[in-house]
Parts: C-alpha cells; sequence; structure tokens
C-alpha cells in the first residue's frame, strides 16, 4: 500500500521503532538510522520484532560528515520519524528547518511524551506517567485496587505510535497535493487523551464517572475478567442486554430475580462476588467449551503463545513465528495482498554500503 514511499527512521525506543515497523509493514522502504555505540534500552532485543523489514545505516549524527549523509538520506525521503526530547535534533542542526531546507515537502515525525511544547516538555517519563497525566489510567484496574494497564500499549502504542503513523499518513497525502511538507507533533499525552473520548461521551449521560467501579465498563459484574478453577482466568463483558440473557442461560442464571437487574449499581458487587464463585467452579478449558461459538461475549484470557495455538488464529494467521520469535502478523489487512511471512530485522548497518553507494548517484 505505500510502495514508493521512504520513511527515515532516527534510532529510538519504543513507539517510534513500531510506528516504522507499520509503515514496513505497509510497504514502505524504511531506513534506520543507527547508532555507532550500539546503544540501547534495558531489555531492547538486537534485530527486535519492530525492526522487521526494514534497512540499516550507522551514522554518527554528531560527526559533520555523518550529518551531511543524514541530510542527504533526508532529501531523499518522504518522511522522518525522530524521538528524542524537545529540542535534540535542534541542537544536532537536523531540526525540521534544517531537514525542510534540503526537502521542503518531507513529513517530519516527532514523537515524545509530553510533545515539542509545555511544561514537561524536558522532563523524562514512561508510558504509565503520559497517560496517568493525561486521565486515561484512572481506571484501569478493580474498584480499590491501584491502576494498572498492560506495559505500553495505551500510552506508547496507542496514544504515541498510532497516533504518530496517522499524522505521518495525513501529511504524506497533504505533501503529495501541496508539495509542502509538515511537522507532526505525537505526544503520546495528547493521544491518550483523545482516546478517552469514547468514554467521554458515556460521561454525557452520566455513564462515565470519576468514582472507580460505577461507571458503565468498570463496575459491573458482565465487564471484567473471573478466575477459574485451575488459576486462569475468562473475560466477560455481555454489555447489550440480549447478549447477557445468553450469558445468563449458559450459566444456569435466566431465572435468577438479582442477576436479571444488569445494570442495578447497588448489586453489581454481590453479583460480581457471585459470578467469581461460579467461574471458579470449572476450569478454563470447560468454561471455553461451554461458551464456544456463543454471542455470550465471554472468552479465554490467552497468553501470546496460547493464542498461537488456538483455532481463532489457524484460520487467521495473526501470530506467527520466524526462527523461534513469536509475533503478530500487520494490521490491518487490505484485499488484492500477497500472503505475509515475518521479513527479518536487519543487522545493525547492514545495508550502510548499499545506502551511501546509492546516495553518490542521486
Amino acid at each position: 500500500m505505500l510502495s514508493g514511499i521512504r520513511i527515515v527512521e532516527v534510532e529510538g525506543i519504543g513507539p517510534g521503532p513500531f510506528a516504522g515497523m507499520m509503515l514496513a509493514d505497509m510497504g514502505a522502504e524504511v531506513i534506520k538510522v543507527h547508532r555507532p555505540d550500539g546503544a540501547q534500552s534495558p531489555g531492547a532485543a538486537d534485530q527486535a520484532i519492530v525492526d522487521r523489514g526494514k534497512r540499516s545505516i550507522v551514522l554518527d549524527l554528531k560527526a559533520e560528515s555523518d550529518r551531511e549523509i543524514f541530510l542527504k538520506l533526508v532529501a531523499s525521503a518522504d518522511g522522518l520519524i525522530e524521538g528524542f526530547r524537545a529540542g535534540v535534533m535542534e541542537r544536532l542542526r537536523l531540526g525540521p528547518e534544517d531537514c525542510h531546507a534540503v526537502n521542503p515537502g518531507l513529513v517530519y515525525g516527532r514523537m515524545t511524551g509530553w510533545g515539542q511544547e509545555g511544561p514537561l516538555a524536558q522532563v523524562a517519563g514512561h508510558d504509565l506517567n503520559y497517560i496517568s497525566l493525561a486521565g486515561a489510567l484512572w481506571h484501569a484496574s478493580l474498584p480499590g485496587q491501584p491502576p494498572v494497564t498492560t506495559p505500553t500499549l495505551v500510552g506508547d502504542i496507542g496514544g504515541g505510535a498510532m497516533y504518530l503513523v496517522v499524522g505521518l499518513l495525513a501529511g504524506l497525502l497533504n505533501a503529495r497535493s501541496t508539495g509542502e511538507g509538515t511537522v507532526v507533533d505525537a505526544a503520546i499525552y495528547d493521544g491518550a487523551a483523545n482516546m478517552m473520548n469514547l468514554l467521554m461521551s458515556l460521561a454525557q449521560h452520566g455513564q462515565f464517572v470519576p468514582e472507580r467501579g460505577k461507571s458503565l465498563l468498570d463496575g459491573p459484574h458482565w465487564s471484567r475478567s473471573y478466575r477459574t478453577k485451575d488459576d486462569k482466568f475468562m473475560s466477560v463483558q455481555a454489555l447489550e442486554p440480549k447478549f447477557y440473557q445468553i450469558m445468563l442461560t449458559k450459566l444456569g442464571l435466566e431465572k435468577d430475580q438479582d442477576f436479571a437487574r444488569q445494570f442495578d449499581k447497588d448489586l453489581w458487587p454481590y453479583l460480581t462476588s457471585q459470578m467469581e464463585s461460579i467461574f471458579a467452579s470449572r476450569t478454563r478449558e470447560e468454561w471455553e467449551v461451554l461458551f464456544a461459538g456463543s454471542d455470550a461475549c465471554v472468552a479465554p484470557v490467552l497468553t501470546p503463545q496460547e493464542a498461537h495455538h488456538h483455532a481463532m488464529n489457524k484460520a487467521r494467521k495473526t501470530w506467527v513465528e520466524r526462527e523461534g520469535v513469536l509475533q503478530a502478523a500487520p494490521a490491518p489487512r487490505f484485499s488484492g495482498q500477497k500472503e505475509w511471512s515475518p521479513p527479518a530485522a536487519p543487522v545493525r548497518g547492514a545495508d550502510t554500503e548499499a545506502i551511501l553507494a546509492e546516495l553518490s548517484k542521486s
């Protein structure tokens, strides 16, 4: 879908590389500019999944000769991704003004936690910090427990990488029609807050409130996960009454007068305790068999490894394995595309000579 688009990605962590992966998955040529020292964040892997399908060149952006090479690379590109704190690229003389001087149509993508401006622009932070200040963490756990989320998904990926990709694609479309580039200021803080708008629409009629456990989706017995007899879990989110009734029938509760009061908030704590006992009476596999193929909106909670072997994955081929490394296939999918298999991630600097040769001819 993005064949013919060239993106330059400056080595960073988290959402920047993820955004580059998404663009590479959709067919863009993504050239990653690696540091000479091989600096990585704790836990980062060489040839990481998020670098699949990219090319790699090693440049020292503090060295004048490599800075000139970088600008030549920028001159050949459609878009750029960088994830430093505000002002770092400017100090390297590689900020938007410098890059637009050699390529006026460049879409300059900036990935930060707090944004390019504001009181926290120079302050360190991570996923959990950004979404907590943005109001997106508050409801993320059961009432009475500290808020907790799946690491990086809400902030780095949802509020960060996804918004950066959307911004880059919008900028690319605009550049094609006007010839003018732009700067995409993708702040995780902004994106995480923006994602809250669906829940804020519930607040318009009192279904999303500050008190945890009292909102439409974070308090009910029919919207949470339950431990099973074998210490595994089942997820339940039977929001619509017709689906809720199917769930009750499957559980043998269709005639229970308390469970019939689905939206009675006063009953939610009691009904939750009842559901805890019910789900603890059988194994996850037993519950999965009972609810399989129904509209009860009940599903097993799987690890990525378990999801890989599930029947759903056999049909969709969403989880794939390459040389023992489990990873998820690109999303979304497009009609007319060839069957996908995971491309390799480049060894650091593997394409340096080839890219330099290409630039010398341009």
